[in-house]
Protein backbone atom coordinates (compact mmCIF):
# COMPACT_ATOMS: atom_id res chain seq x y z
CA UNK A 1 0.00 0.00 0.00
CA UNK A 2 1.85 2.87 -1.12
CA UNK A 3 1.27 6.53 -0.11
CA UNK A 4 -1.05 7.73 -2.85
CA UNK A 5 -3.85 6.14 -0.70
CA UNK A 6 -3.31 8.91 1.94
CA UNK A 7 -5.39 10.89 -0.59
CA UNK A 8 -7.43 7.99 -2.48
CA UNK A 9 -11.08 9.32 -2.20
CA UNK A 10 -12.31 11.27 0.81
CA UNK A 11 -9.48 13.68 2.01
CA UNK A 12 -10.49 14.71 4.86
CA UNK A 13 -10.54 18.57 6.23
CA UNK A 14 -6.78 18.59 4.60
CA UNK A 15 -8.75 19.16 1.53
CA UNK A 16 -9.10 22.81 1.89
CA UNK A 17 -6.93 25.83 4.33
CA UNK A 18 -3.51 25.81 4.64
CA UNK A 19 -2.97 21.98 4.88
CA UNK A 20 -4.52 21.86 1.24
CA UNK A 21 -2.06 24.08 0.15
CA UNK A 22 0.86 22.27 1.17
CA UNK A 23 -1.00 19.25 0.20
CA UNK A 24 -1.18 20.72 -3.32
CA UNK A 25 2.61 21.53 -3.30
CA UNK A 26 3.70 18.11 -1.49
CA UNK A 27 1.19 15.56 -3.13
CA UNK A 28 1.50 17.26 -7.13
CA UNK A 29 -1.00 15.15 -9.13
CA UNK A 30 -2.09 12.61 -6.77
CA UNK A 31 -3.68 15.43 -4.61
CA UNK A 32 -4.96 17.29 -8.19
CA UNK A 33 -6.91 14.04 -9.47
CA UNK A 34 -8.01 13.75 -5.86
CA UNK A 35 -9.91 17.23 -5.64
CA UNK A 36 -11.49 16.60 -9.24
CA UNK A 37 -13.23 13.50 -7.33
CA UNK A 38 -14.36 15.43 -3.93
CA UNK A 39 -15.43 18.40 -6.56
CA UNK A 40 -17.73 16.67 -8.02
CA UNK A 41 -21.50 16.52 -7.29
CA UNK A 42 -24.20 19.34 -6.68
CA UNK A 43 -22.00 21.24 -3.97
CA UNK A 44 -22.94 24.68 -5.78
CA UNK A 45 -20.68 27.31 -5.58
CA UNK A 46 -19.15 26.61 -2.60
CA UNK A 47 -15.19 26.70 -1.05
CA UNK A 48 -14.03 23.09 -0.26
CA UNK A 49 -14.27 23.46 3.12
CA UNK A 50 -18.02 24.45 2.66
CA UNK A 51 -18.41 21.04 0.62
CA UNK A 52 -16.63 19.12 3.32
CA UNK A 53 -18.94 21.01 6.14
CA UNK A 54 -21.94 20.13 4.28
CA UNK A 55 -21.31 16.42 3.13
CA UNK A 56 -19.71 15.27 6.02
CA UNK A 57 -22.87 16.73 8.40
CA UNK A 58 -25.50 15.64 5.89
CA UNK A 59 -24.02 12.14 6.02
CA UNK A 60 -23.26 11.85 2.46
CA UNK A 61 -19.79 10.23 3.23
CA UNK A 62 -20.18 6.42 4.01
CA UNK A 63 -18.65 4.82 7.14
CA UNK A 64 -15.22 3.71 5.21
CA UNK A 65 -14.75 7.35 2.87
CA UNK A 66 -15.07 8.74 7.36
CA UNK A 67 -12.19 6.74 8.33
CA UNK A 68 -10.19 7.27 5.17
CA UNK A 69 -10.96 10.71 5.52
CA UNK A 70 -9.74 10.84 9.35
CA UNK A 71 -6.44 8.31 8.47
CA UNK A 72 -5.79 10.43 5.46
CA UNK A 73 -5.49 14.24 7.56
CA UNK A 74 -3.67 12.57 10.28
CA UNK A 75 -1.02 11.29 8.52
CA UNK A 76 -0.46 14.41 6.41
CA UNK A 77 -0.63 16.40 9.53
CA UNK A 78 2.20 14.72 10.64
CA UNK A 79 4.43 14.93 7.79
CA UNK A 80 3.72 18.34 7.83
CA UNK A 81 4.61 18.79 11.64
CA UNK A 82 7.19 16.17 11.46
CA UNK A 83 9.27 18.61 8.95
CA UNK A 84 9.04 21.38 11.31
CA UNK A 85 10.66 19.35 13.92
CA UNK A 86 13.30 17.46 11.66
CA UNK A 87 14.31 20.99 10.78
CA UNK A 88 14.41 22.91 13.77
CA UNK A 89 18.01 22.26 14.50
CA UNK A 90 19.08 23.42 11.49
CA UNK A 91 19.91 20.00 9.34
CA UNK A 92 18.22 16.87 8.74
CA UNK A 93 18.91 13.81 10.88
CA UNK A 94 19.92 10.52 9.59
CA UNK A 95 18.13 8.98 12.31
CA UNK A 96 15.12 10.99 12.81
CA UNK A 97 14.21 9.99 8.58
CA UNK A 98 15.51 6.84 9.49
CA UNK A 99 12.49 6.11 12.53
CA UNK A 100 9.83 8.17 9.49
CA UNK A 101 10.79 5.26 7.18
CA UNK A 102 10.23 2.83 9.61
CA UNK A 103 7.05 4.15 10.46
CA UNK A 104 5.68 4.78 7.00
CA UNK A 105 7.00 0.78 6.44
CA UNK A 106 5.31 -0.43 9.25
CA UNK A 107 1.83 1.70 8.18
CA UNK A 108 2.18 1.42 4.73
CA UNK A 109 4.60 -1.06 3.59
CA UNK A 110 7.95 -0.85 1.73
CA UNK A 111 6.80 1.05 -1.37
CA UNK A 112 5.48 3.77 0.55
CA UNK A 113 8.96 4.85 2.08
CA UNK A 114 10.44 6.45 -0.84
CA UNK A 115 6.69 8.12 -1.47
CA UNK A 116 6.82 9.34 1.75
CA UNK A 117 10.52 10.43 1.58
CA UNK A 118 9.84 12.60 -1.12
CA UNK A 119 6.83 14.05 0.18
CA UNK A 120 9.24 14.97 3.19
CA UNK A 121 11.91 16.61 1.06
CA UNK A 122 9.29 18.73 -1.21
CA UNK A 123 8.01 20.16 2.26
CA UNK A 124 11.74 20.86 3.13
CA UNK A 125 12.02 22.49 -0.08
CA UNK A 126 8.61 24.50 0.66
CA UNK A 127 10.03 25.69 3.99
CA UNK A 128 13.42 26.80 1.87
CA UNK A 129 11.43 28.86 -1.01
CA UNK A 130 9.19 30.29 2.06
CA UNK A 131 11.60 31.71 4.29
CA UNK A 132 13.74 33.03 1.53
CA UNK A 133 11.11 35.24 0.41
CA UNK A 134 10.42 36.05 4.22
CA UNK A 135 12.03 34.83 7.52
CA UNK A 136 9.89 32.93 9.46
CA UNK A 137 6.57 31.95 6.62
CA UNK A 138 6.85 28.46 7.24
CA UNK A 139 6.78 28.38 10.68
CA UNK A 140 3.92 30.57 9.99
CA UNK A 141 2.28 28.19 7.95
CA UNK A 142 2.58 25.39 10.18
CA UNK A 143 0.97 27.46 12.75
CA UNK A 144 -2.42 28.29 10.76
CA UNK A 145 -2.02 24.10 10.12
CA UNK A 146 -2.14 23.65 13.81
CA UNK A 147 -5.05 25.44 14.41
CA UNK A 148 -7.03 23.93 10.99
CA UNK A 149 -5.74 20.57 13.04
CA UNK A 150 -7.28 21.81 16.35
CA UNK A 151 -10.25 22.62 15.24
CA UNK A 152 -11.27 19.68 13.17
CA UNK A 153 -9.18 16.86 14.76
CA UNK A 154 -10.08 15.28 18.39
CA UNK A 155 -7.51 15.77 21.44
CA UNK A 156 -6.76 12.74 21.66
CA UNK A 157 -5.69 12.37 18.15
CA UNK A 158 -3.71 15.13 18.33
CA UNK A 159 -2.17 13.72 21.71
CA UNK A 160 -0.79 10.85 19.41
CA UNK A 161 0.30 13.03 16.74
CA UNK A 162 2.37 14.76 19.64
CA UNK A 163 3.61 10.96 20.54
CA UNK A 164 4.76 10.31 17.45
CA UNK A 165 6.15 13.75 17.01
CA UNK A 166 8.33 13.10 20.23
CA UNK A 167 9.59 9.59 19.04
CA UNK A 168 10.70 11.66 15.46
CA UNK A 169 12.75 14.00 18.02
CA UNK A 170 14.41 11.55 20.06
CA UNK A 171 15.37 8.82 17.42
CA UNK A 172 19.19 9.82 17.69
CA UNK A 173 18.56 9.61 21.93
CA UNK A 174 19.18 13.26 22.61
CA UNK A 175 16.54 16.26 22.04
CA UNK A 176 18.70 19.73 21.54
CA UNK A 177 16.98 22.78 22.57
CA UNK A 178 15.66 23.70 19.02
CA UNK A 179 13.48 20.49 18.51
CA UNK A 180 12.06 20.79 22.48
CA UNK A 181 11.58 24.43 21.68
CA UNK A 182 10.08 23.24 18.32
CA UNK A 183 8.10 20.36 19.83
CA UNK A 184 6.41 22.53 22.71
CA UNK A 185 5.57 25.74 20.70
CA UNK A 186 3.61 22.92 18.29
CA UNK A 187 2.09 21.41 21.25
CA UNK A 188 0.56 25.11 22.60
CA UNK A 189 -0.05 25.35 18.49
CA UNK A 190 -2.34 22.63 18.57
CA UNK A 191 -4.39 23.05 21.84
CA UNK A 192 -1.86 21.18 24.60
CA UNK A 193 0.52 21.64 26.98
CA UNK A 194 4.26 22.03 27.53
CA UNK A 195 3.87 19.38 30.29
CA UNK A 196 2.56 16.59 27.99
CA UNK A 197 5.86 16.83 25.68
CA UNK A 198 8.47 16.63 28.99
CA UNK A 199 5.74 13.54 29.57
CA UNK A 200 5.82 11.87 26.33
CA UNK A 201 9.71 12.68 26.51
CA UNK A 202 10.40 10.46 29.79
CA UNK A 203 8.51 7.82 28.17
CA UNK A 204 11.45 5.42 27.37
CA UNK A 205 12.60 5.48 30.64
CA UNK A 206 9.69 6.55 32.97
CA UNK A 207 9.94 2.63 33.55
CA UNK A 208 13.35 2.38 35.51
CA UNK A 209 14.33 6.45 35.82
CA UNK A 210 12.00 7.41 39.46
CA UNK A 211 12.48 11.22 38.10
CA UNK A 212 11.57 10.50 34.75
CA UNK A 213 8.60 8.25 35.83
CA UNK A 214 6.55 11.78 37.39
CA UNK A 215 7.32 13.46 34.37
CA UNK A 216 5.29 10.80 32.82
CA UNK A 217 2.69 11.34 34.90
CA UNK A 218 2.91 14.97 34.68
CA UNK A 219 3.39 15.37 38.46
CA UNK A 220 5.64 16.51 41.31
CA UNK A 221 7.62 13.82 43.63
CA UNK A 222 5.98 15.90 45.95
CA UNK A 223 2.38 14.53 45.32
CA UNK A 224 0.69 13.02 47.35
CA UNK A 225 -0.41 9.55 47.23
CA UNK A 226 -3.91 10.38 46.61
CA UNK A 227 -2.69 13.06 43.86
CA UNK A 228 0.00 10.20 42.67
CA UNK A 229 -3.43 7.84 41.60
CA UNK A 230 -5.44 10.37 40.23
CA UNK A 231 -2.93 11.67 38.10
CA UNK A 232 -2.42 8.47 36.71
CA UNK A 233 -6.14 8.21 36.17
CA UNK A 234 -6.14 10.84 33.91
CA UNK A 235 -3.24 10.29 31.83
CA UNK A 236 -5.15 6.66 31.45
CA UNK A 237 -7.70 7.57 30.14
CA UNK A 238 -6.76 10.41 27.87
CA UNK A 239 -4.22 7.91 26.10
CA UNK A 240 -6.50 5.11 25.82
CA UNK A 241 -5.79 3.54 22.55
CA UNK A 242 -9.63 3.41 21.99
CA UNK A 243 -9.46 7.06 21.43
CA UNK A 244 -7.08 6.67 18.39
CA UNK A 245 -8.93 3.51 16.55
CA UNK A 246 -10.74 4.87 13.83
CA UNK A 247 -7.01 6.62 12.77
CA UNK A 248 -6.09 2.61 12.04
CA UNK A 249 -4.99 -0.47 13.53
CA UNK A 250 -1.13 0.39 13.75
CA UNK A 251 -2.00 3.43 15.58
CA UNK A 252 -3.87 1.99 17.58
CA UNK A 253 -0.70 -0.43 18.57
CA UNK A 254 1.38 3.07 18.78
CA UNK A 255 -1.18 4.16 21.54
CA UNK A 256 -1.24 0.54 23.16
CA UNK A 257 2.42 1.08 23.42
CA UNK A 258 2.30 3.88 25.16
CA UNK A 259 0.09 3.72 27.30
CA UNK A 260 1.90 0.39 28.78
CA UNK A 261 4.67 2.50 29.10
CA UNK A 262 2.90 5.25 31.24
CA UNK A 263 1.95 1.77 33.24
CA UNK A 264 5.58 1.10 33.65
CA UNK A 265 6.28 4.77 35.04
CA UNK A 266 3.13 4.15 37.59
CA UNK A 267 4.47 0.47 38.85
CA UNK A 268 7.78 2.28 39.22
CA UNK A 269 5.94 5.27 41.39
CA UNK A 270 3.88 3.08 43.24
CA UNK A 271 6.46 0.41 44.48
CA UNK A 272 8.92 3.33 45.43
CA UNK A 273 5.82 4.77 47.93
CA UNK A 274 5.09 1.18 48.85
CA UNK A 275 1.53 1.63 47.69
Amino acid sequence: MGVGKWIGGFLGFIAFGPLGALAGYALGSLFDNAMIGFADGNDGPHTFEDAYRNRYQQGQYTRQQQFEGQRNSFMFSLMVLASYVIKADGKVMHSEMEYVRQMLRMNFGSAAVAEGEDILKKLFEKQKQLDAQQPGAYKSAVYDSCRQISQYMAYEQRLQLLAFLCEIARADGKVPASELEALRWLASSLGLNAQEVDSMLNLQSGGTNLEAAYKVLEISPDATDDEVRKAYRKLALKHHPDKVSTLGEDVRKAAEKKLQEINAAKDLIYKSRGM
